[in-house]
């Protein structure tokens, strides 16, 4: 889970790095912790997405057809 202190501190690293004062565990760090919030980011989205296709597969067709697979 992304906090608001893991966002601080990426902000934090983002402005050193700007004024080139990134140390080398820094930049290692950096990286991990954009890696996390990329990786949960693209979890967000396929929850998201999934959740929306179990909800359209879930309901029958709006105009009374039963047919769950039908295109309008």
């Amino acid at each position: 889970m992304i906090t608001p202190e893991i966002i601080a501190r990426i902000n934090e690293l983002g402005r050193k790095q700007k004024e080139g004062q990134l140390s080398a565990d820094e930049s290692t760090e950096q990286a991990k912790l954009r890696r996390l919030y990329i990786d949960n980011i693209k979890n967000q989205v396929k929850v998201h997405l999934d959740s929306q296709k179990e909800h359209i597969n879930s309901h029958d067709c709006s105009c009374g057809c039963q047919d769950k697979h039908h295109k309008h």
